[in-house]
C-alpha cells in the first residue's frame, strides 16, 4: 500500500491584461496543468490559495476554478505584495492535494511569462 500525505504544488502563470476573461482562461489552463502534471484529481484537492499581482483586479481567479470542477473545494484568493520589480499580471497557486508523490517528485507549473520565477523548484 502507498502511503498519501498531503503536499503542497507551487504554480503560476500570466495574463496579458486585467481582463475578467483572460483572467478566467489563465486560471482554468494552470489549475489543469498542475492537476495533470502530478497524477492529482480533484477529489483529492484539499484547499487552493490563489493571489495575483496588485494589477489584476477585473476577476477572481477562484471563479473560474468553479467552473472547471473545483465547487466543494476551498479557495481563497488574496493580492500580491506590491514590490518594486516584482512579475506583473501575475496568477500563482499553492494546491494542497493528498498524494503519494514524495516532496521531490511534486512537479511545480509554470506557464507563460511565469516560466522563470522558480527555476529551483521545477
Amino acid at each position: 500500500m502507498t502511503n498519501v500525505l498531503v503536499r503542497a504544488v507551487r504554480g503560476a502563470t500570466t495574463v496579458e491584461r486585467d481582463d475578467a476573461a483572460d483572467i478566467a482562461a489563465a486560471t482554468r489552463e494552470l489549475l489543469t496543468s498542475m492537476l495533470e502534471a502530478n497524477e492529482i484529481a480533484v477529489d483529492d484537492v484539499i484547499s487552493v490559495l490563489f493571489t495575483t499581482s496588485p494589477d489584476l483586479t477585473a476577476a477572481f481567479p477562484a471563479a473560474a476554478a468553479r467552473g472547471i470542477g473545483f465547487q466543494t473545494v476551498p479557495l481563497m484568493c488574496a493580492s500580491e505584495i506590491d514590490v518594486p520589480g516584482a512579475k506583473r499580471l501575475c496568477i500563482r497557486v499553492m494546491m494542497h492535494a493528498y498524494s503519494a508523490r514524495s516532496r521531490d517528485e511534486v512537479r511545480h507549473v509554470y506557464l507563460h511569462d511565469a516560466q522563470n520565477l522558480r527555476d529551483d523548484i521545477r
